[in-house]
């Protein structure tokens, strides 16, 4: 029976997969946006219309002009030219276009499943959880844009993004968690409460990590200290509490967030070396023995490319180390969650 309803369910499970996949996608332009200044550069929201780019030089002009009423043009880019602003806008539409083909991906199948009797009766409200998030996260999108269209700030908080990024992980893990839940055989699941309890923690820190990484990246911390394994020459570096706010500190000094998001990743890569030797005791046959080895491998090339990232931040942060950076970094979350879901018992 089991069989027969995986089958059943292939062709959703497949939809869901490839949904995961474009999410990738959207938040690694999502970081490209940030990383070339390119976020705030579209200063109005058209669902529809918004779809299609300036399409003649009128058009352009006042996509311009409109971008010429911020504080990050008058503060930072009233050097641009209209060339200049066509290449930070191409990054904001993009995110945004993908955000609406994604919407399309998402929707026309679920139709199309639902007049073909595809989704039963068990899917309907993990469905509707599903296009709640989305909806969720692209409002939340807006919003942080909208909280950057002034004349105080160049550029959106590191707190509101990170919270952008987040509430993406969460719809992403929740895409990838209901995939395997119509393609994974219950006999692959495995009750190993000691792993499932340090694989909880481990999701619980890397969510932490992941959240510094977008502070990292909404403040271009790495630019404040570029050295390693020291930082600015120092293991305890200073100026990590001159504020005289703890919490200031630990939410707003570059220093202190970097300090913060080091000391997370020799944790993390800590326990994902002690949960790997662990897992060595799960039968060999199990999808979860083949598996063990990817978040080890994640760890340690998320490592190494944090490192080059760091290293080759001189004057701006390197995008393509600092893409690749934040593309294994939901690569090892993922992994994780996948770990997570195979040893976390019978349901």
């Amino acid at each position: 029976m089991e069989a027969v309803q995986l089958k059943k369910n292939r062709p959703v499970a497949i939809w869901l997969y490839i949904g995961v996949g474009m999410l990738i996608v959207q938040v690694l332009l999502g970081g490209i946006t940030r990383l070339t200044g390119s976020g705030l550069s579209i200063t109005e929201w058209q669902p529809l219309l918004g779809a299609f780019p300036p399409m003649n030089e009128e058009a352009w002009q006042r996509a311009f002009d409109g971008y010429k009423q911020i504080a990050q043009y008058k503060l930072v880019n009233n050097h641009f030219t209209l060339a200049d602003f066509k290449q930070i806008y191409f990054w904001e539409w993009f995110h945004r276009d993908w955000a609406r083909l994604m919407g399309v991906v998402f929707l026309l199948p679920f139709i199309y499943f639902v007049a073909k009797k595809k989704i039963d009766q068990s899917m309907i409200n993990p469905m509707l959880i599903l296009f709640l998030l989305g909806g969720l996260q692209g409002a939340i999108g807006w919003i942080m844009v909208v909280s950057g269209l002034n004349n105080e700030d160049i550029r959106v908080s590191h707190i509101r993004l990170a919270i952008h990024f987040i509430s993406a992980l969460v719809l992403l893990c929740y895409v990838f968690w209901f995939a395997m839940r119509l393609s994974v055989k219950q006999q692959q699941v495995l009750h190993v409460p000691d792993l499932r309890r340090l694989n909880a923690w481990l999701l619980g820190v890397l969510v932490l990590q992941l959240i510094y990484g977008a502070f990292m990246a909404g403040l271009h911390a790495a630019l404040n200290a570029n050295t390693w394994p020291d930082i600015n020459g120092a293991w305890v570096p200073t100026g990590m509490f001159s504020s005289g706010s703890f919490f200031h500190d630990i939410f707003h000094n570059p220093i202190t967030i970097q300090f913060i998001h080091r000391g997370l990743a020799y944790l993390i890569t800590i326990l994902v070396v002690i949960w790997w030797m662990k897992s060595a005791h799960v039968p060999a046959h199990t999808q979860l023995h083949a598996i063990r080895y990817l978040p080890l491998l994640l760890v340690l090339l998320q490592v190494l490319l944090g490192v080059l990232t760091l290293l080759n931040s001189q004057t701006h942060i390197p995008i393509s180390f600092a893409i690749l950076h934040q593309g294994v970094g939901m690569l090892l979350l993922l992994s994780l969650v996948w770990t997570y879901f195979l040893s976390r018992g019978k349901a």
